[in-house]
């Protein structure tokens, strides 16, 4: 399996991306094209480990992610390549994940964390290898459209296009029943499209599996907002069975922080869609966007949407960008009690950070930082931000946010946006069709089974997990559409 020498001869070598400074002047991807040669050598950095805790996709109290979670069959893969068998290769990759183009360039990489070469170096380049498989594979044209042999009479309804819902469509198509998906937006893709910024996925990679669908016969209307456009009760008339991928799309606020509606204080995928949509539209022409040119821009949240702001407001040409995080700084190695194979908390400069730093001049991270009040002028307009320093306890198992005296400041801000996460998804159509919700707003749907308390409709995604990656998306897209399939046919031939 691998090189019998691999990763004690070979060190971990990224694929290239474009110099931080040039490609903040344009919304191109920044990845690169890397070498065959480079692939295959750190594919052989892979050896035989005995037991592969990156493709285990296990998780414990505390944490999800703990390997792959859709059990890609890395040190197949990898063994594969390193061989030279790239065919095979993506043979295998397809057999558990059906997107591996947006997980190669999106994912957080669990698995690389559960990687047995990261206990003490450097984890196998998983990640990348997985990306150029998948892009070898639509260059040589191995990648075609594989519709079923015959259809069983039955349908379904997939609400929603992000990754739960393409993977669960996919999946279902592929056991022959007629799919159709249905988007609020004007575009395919749910926050692959309109969540990460296109410098990163860009909207091509997209689409181009999305008309991989279409040719293999899944149906994509746009559009089309159930309990809106169309009514539930049509939705349930029409087909054999309903599946929700509607995301986790209400934004987490700052709670009674004083002046939190001035203008200027967005949230942050507010930004990030309309960005987006208006690059998509007219190259930024229209104008129909929340711009950051010559603001100086105050991110709350240190998470990956807060990123994705930063690497947007780099672009619009933003006076100074600053990312508060209410934790402390990482260390630079795991803490005792983020031991391998968790996923490692330790620090790290992510793209939209080495932008800012390029082009800024430092990492743009404040840590930290509570936000005590926005400050307005006489129109409500954003001039400021009132935070001061806390440290984060815990009492009685919550969490507590003590200020630190003396630390008090006021930062210049026009332009605040708010990346604190999402509380769940949109009650709207829930309440319509009358499916139970958790105590935390998601959708009651057992793991593993999916099925709500209304007959027929299963839920699959953020709606259910709440805020979550792309490739926990994906996994239970494809779960869900095996519970579904069993339920249409009493038996299922899906994985």
């Amino acid at each position: 399996m691998g090189k019998a020498t691999g990763f004690m001869e070979i060190k971990r070598e990224a694929p290239p991306k474009r110099d931080p400074v040039e490609r903040s002047k344009d919304w191109k991807d920044i990845h690169l094209t890397p070498s065959k040669e480079l692939i295959e050598s750190q594919a052989a950095r892979c050896m035989d480990c005995g037991i592969p805790f990156c493709q285990a996709g296990t998780s414990i109290p505390g944490s999800d992610e703990i390997g792959c979670p859709v059990y890609n069959l890395i040190p197949e893969w990898n063994d594969l390549i390193y061989q030279g068998k790239w065919y095979e290769a993506l043979e295998r990759l397809h057999k558990t994940n059906n997107f591996p183009e947006f997980t190669g360039k999106v994912c957080p990489a669990p698995c690389e964390g559960s990687c047995t070469v990261a206990i003490d170096d450097n984890p196998v380049a998983i990640k990348s290898i997985e990306w150029q498989i998948i892009e070898r594979g639509f260059k040589e044209g191995w990648v075609k459209a594989q519709p079923p042999k015959k259809r069983t009479g039955k349908s379904v309804a997939v609400v929603g296009s992000g990754p739960a819902g393409l993977a669960a469509a996919a999946q279902l198509n592929k056991a022959g029943h007629t799919v159709v998906v249905y988007e609020k937006d004007d575009r395919i893709g749910g926050l692959l499209t309109y969540g990460i910024p296109d410098v990163k996925l860009p909207y091509d990679t997209v689409m181009r599996r999305v008309r991989l669908l279409e040719e293999e016969g899944i149906t994509f209307k746009t559009n089309e907002e159930i309990g809106r456009t169309i009514t539930w009760e049509q939705l349930n008339n029409d087909y054999s069975a309903v599946i929700l991928c509607t995301g986790a799309q209400v934004p987490r606020g700052v709670g009674d922080v004083p002046g939190k509606e001035a203008n200027g204080v967005h949230f942050a995928m507010d930004f990030l869609t309309q960005n987006t949509k208006s690059l998509l539209d007219s190259n930024h022409e229209n104008k129909e966007y929340i711009t950051a040119k010559d603001k100086n821009v105050i991110v709350i949240g240190g998470g990956d949407t807060g990123v994705d702001c930063i690497t947007t407001s780099v672009r619009h040409g933003a006076k100074s960008i600053t990312q508060f995080d209410i934790n402390k700084i990482k260390e630079d190695i795991r803490l005792d009690n983020n031991p391998w194979p968790l996923f490692p908390m330790t620090f790290a400069k992510e793209d939209g950070h080495k932008e800012a730093e390029a082009v800024y001049g430092e990492d743009p991270r404040a840590y930290q930082w509570f936000t005590t009040a926005f400050v307005t002028d006489e129109d409500n307009n954003l001039v400021g931000l009132e935070a001061v320093q806390a440290e984060t306890i815990f009492e009685d198992g919550n969490k507590i946010r003590k200020p630190i005296p003396g630390t008090e400041k006021v930062w210049d801000a026009d332009l605040v946006l708010l990346a604190i996460g999402f509380t769940g998804p949109e009650q709207e159509l829930l309440e319509q069709m009358q499916v139970k919700v958790t105590n935390r707003g998601t959708i009651d749907a057992p793991y593993g089974k999916y099925n709500t308390n209304v007959p027929s409709v299963f839920a699959a995604g953020d709606n259910r997990r709440g805020q979550s990656l792309v490739v926990w998306a994906i996994h239970e897209g494809r779960e869900a559409a095996r519970e579904c399939d069993r339920y249409l046919m009493g038996d299922t031939i899906l994985p």
